[in-house]
């Protein structure tokens, strides 16, 4: 299999800096086996009557679903990540650590590559670039009427959806979170370039701001410190210098958030003192994520398990009715999670709420072998064989797990006896 690999590099953070940017584009062919461990994802290419040529896509299935686009296994939110080529592989690694922790739902990443980066991720034009006009608002039409639907109908996706961008990335996130909020659940804006085009966005915000309902909404927005020694956020806003423009122009931003309480908006922001432009990524990345599904956790107590009046599956439905309430569609417990916490409650002897766990989790995953495994051993352990050998052979006949056959033929003999 072929592994389509563009890079580039950039700074454009700061007008100073924009105008020496060298963009350093090759193309690198790496062979790879089929399945490899190392593969975060593949690219794929999308046609594109708004732009009247081919875009490439790279897109990452979570691992949970085998990696793949089979539908039955699950549905996914998706992530929609501007400079795909440069974030990527960080926001892929970001998610599934989350996944396996429970931070989060397993989800799709999708990193869009630009083919002229600076024209499609602004509107306009910017004194510094005069050669420059923006096509951003062909960008998003490209994102909003061609690449959600081809990625909805080629995927298994939910409706919920994230959108992030770093620098000029971060500006066109804000451009559709002030024009189209209802394009996304959640957005999320790295070190946002607010300051093109004479800030316009900043001038725009404070008139639309007070007139929205961001209901439903999150915002999460980071900044660095890119000011000279002795410079803190409060005294850079005296300033009047085109080095200090970014971060000025952000914090601007977050005041007039901040005033705009009864728009019922989800915000946050972080302001990173240790780091730069560049470096502010990965950390804002992991951190906007941990904010915008900070209701995903649940939180169970040591005390509360050895307790055996807690009601687990009852604690369980709740919290993943909650969750479901979040993201728009119905979440239900993940059968590894249930799964782990019905043999914590066998291993402790509690028989009666690892039952209900195991039969929870057969209720979520009816076609799963598994399950009915796992409660073929609760059987087993109280000394239920005929429960035990009825479990055991649904199981089989959902997947073959040589682990249950043995098991099975092990409780037959015993009964022949």
């Amino acid at each position: 299999m072929k592994y389509h690999l563009l890079i580039f590099n950039s700074n454009n953070s700061m007008r100073p800096f924009f105008c020496s940017v060298i963009f350093l584009l090759m193309s690198v062919c790496v062979n790879a086996q089929e399945n490899s461990p190392f593969t975060t994802g593949f690219e794929e290419t999308i046609p594109s009557k708004i732009f009247g040529q081919e875009r490439k896509v790279w897109i990452h299935i979570p691992n949970s679903n085998g990696g793949n686009k089979i539908k039955d296994r699950g549905h996914y939110p998706v992530i929609y990540l501007l400079d795909g080529s440069e974030n990527f592989n960080t926001v892929v690694s970001i998610t599934e650590h989350m996944t396996e922790s429970s931070l989060c739902p397993p989800m799709i990443v999708v990193g869009i590559l630009q083919s002229n980066r600076v024209s499609e991720l602004t509107t306009g034009t910017d004194e510094e670039l005069p050669g420059v006009v923006g096509s951003g608002e062909k960008f998003m039409s490209f994102i909003e009427k061609e690449l959600i639907p081809y990625i909805d109908a080629t995927y298994p996706t939910t409706t919920y959806k994230t959108f992030i961008g770093h620098s000029l990335g971060g500006l066109t996130v804000i451009n559709t979170f002030l024009h189209q909020p209802n394009l996304f659940n959640s957005y999320v804006s790295l070190e946002g370039s607010f300051w093109w085009d004479n800030q316009k966005i900043v001038k725009e915000a404070k008139a639309i701001l007070p007139t929205q309902n961001y209901k439903g909404k999150t915002l999460f927005i980071a900044i660095a410190n890119r000011m000279e020694r002795g410079v803190d956020t409060l005294s850079v806003q005296k300033d009047t210098s085109n080095s200090t423009e970014l971060i000025r122009t952000n914090l601007e931003f977050i005041k007039d958030l901040s005033k705009n309480k009864k728009n019922l908006l989800r915000f946050k922001y972080k302001y990173y003192e240790d780091d730069n432009h560049p470096s502010v990524r990965l950390i804002g990345e992991y951190d906007a994520l941990r904010f915008i599904f900070d209701f995903y956790k649940l939180k169970i107590y040591e005390s509360e398990l050895k307790d055996p009046n807690f009601k687990l599956d009852s604690i369980l439905v709740a919290h993943y009715k909650k969750v479901s309430d979040q993201l728009g569609y119905v979440v239900s417990p993940g059968e590894s999670q249930v799964n782990n916490l019905g043999y914590q409650m066998l291993g402790t002897k509690q028989f009666a709420k690892a039952e209900t766990l195991f039969k929870l989790n057969i209720a979520n995953n009816p076609n799963s072998g598994n399950c009915y495994d796992s409660l073929g051993d609760l059987y087993v352990e109280t000394g239920n064989k005929t429960k035990a050998i009825e479990n055991f052979r649904k199981a089989l006949t959902l997947k073959e797990i040589p682990e249950t056959k043995d098991k099975l033929e092990k409780l037959l003999n015993e009964k022949e006896k």
